[in-house]
């Protein structure tokens, strides 16, 4: 009867049993998938890595290249700005010394730290006139006019020149045109100086005669040059009229506009004071 009954029972062991297998079996099963999925995450975290390492070295290569090349690009320039400052003051009054023709070719400068040095003198002289009535004007408005002036005037003018030049078949170098122009700007700062410290307001008589002397001097400088390269006589006629003309006409309105501006502001403040006394006067009355 027993072993009846253990017949009977062992069927249902069975079922158990490989149930119980299976779990171990799905453990296992479970166990390596974990693995594979911590080992695919590495494998990512590896390559997210690479990448970011790869792109921030890309990046430094970038940039180390770009300070490369900007160091470059000042290299370029540097013989255009590397001058003895004894030669810039020889250029300097040179610039007002008119050569006769001779049939060769003057000799001009390709260096831009002379012009450059007499620009920012230009401006800083134009300033001085402006403020030399002691009234207090708009900082801002007043530099800013200054600088677009005579940087304005010094590429446009040497603009100019250097498509008359090509006209007229002179041989000269945008670069030799922007020097000799920012040069001949001696003349008018020593003008504008001059004219601020020893001109008087009710007359230009002063004026006319530093213009005459030392402007023309200049444009005389200038036409020579571009005589000396230019072969016909119609173009050196030209190219001379042209020349002195730009020249002479700009420092006029350099002296004359700023001029008026300032005589106008010291008539104001002149006017000014009277008013102040006036109302002095009635304070006390009152």
């Amino acid at each position: 009867m027993t072993d009846s009954m253990e017949d009977f029972d062992s069927p249902s062991r069975e079922p158990a049993q490989l149930h119980t297998m299976d779990m171990y079996e799905g453990d296992g099963d479970d166990e390596e998938e974990d693995a594979e999925s911590g080992d695919f995450m590495k494998a990512m975290r590896s390559q997210i890595g690479k990448e970011v390492a790869g792109t921030a070295w890309k990046a430094g290569k970038d940039q180390a290249r770009k300070v490369f090349d900007l160091y470059a690009n000042i290299d370029i320039l540097r013989p255009y700005f590397d001058v003895e400052p004894k030669v810039v003051v020889r250029r300097l009054i040179f610039s007002l010394v008119p050569k006769r023709p001779s049939g060769r070719p003057q000799k001009l400068p390709t260096e831009l730290y002379g012009p450059l040095m007499v620009v920012f003198t230009l401006i800083a002289f134009l300033l001085m006139e402006m403020k030399s009535s002691m009234h207090v004007v708009r900082e801002g408005t007043l530099m800013g006019t200054a600088i677009g002036l005579c940087f304005g005037y010094w590429f446009l003018a040497s603009g100019l020149f250097y498509t008359v030049a090509y006209i007229c078949n002179t041989h000269i170098t945008p670069l030799q045109v922007l020097s000799l122009t920012g040069y001949s700007q001696f003349a008018n700062c020593i003008v504008i100086f001059l004219g601020t410290a020893l001109h008087n307001l009710d007359s230009h008589f002063f004026f006319y005669m530093m213009w005459a002397i030392l402007g023309g001097l200049s444009a005389l400088k200038m036409v020579s040059v571009f005589v000396s390269r230019t072969s016909g006589k119609t173009q050196k006629l030209i190219i001379s009229g042209i020349v002195a003309f730009v020249h002479l006409v700009f420092l006029l309105y350099l002296h004359f506009a700023y001029h008026q501006i300032v005589k106008g502001l010291s008539n104001h403040h002149g006017n000014d004071q009277p008013m102040i006394g006036l109302d002095a006067d009635a304070g006390d009355t009152m």
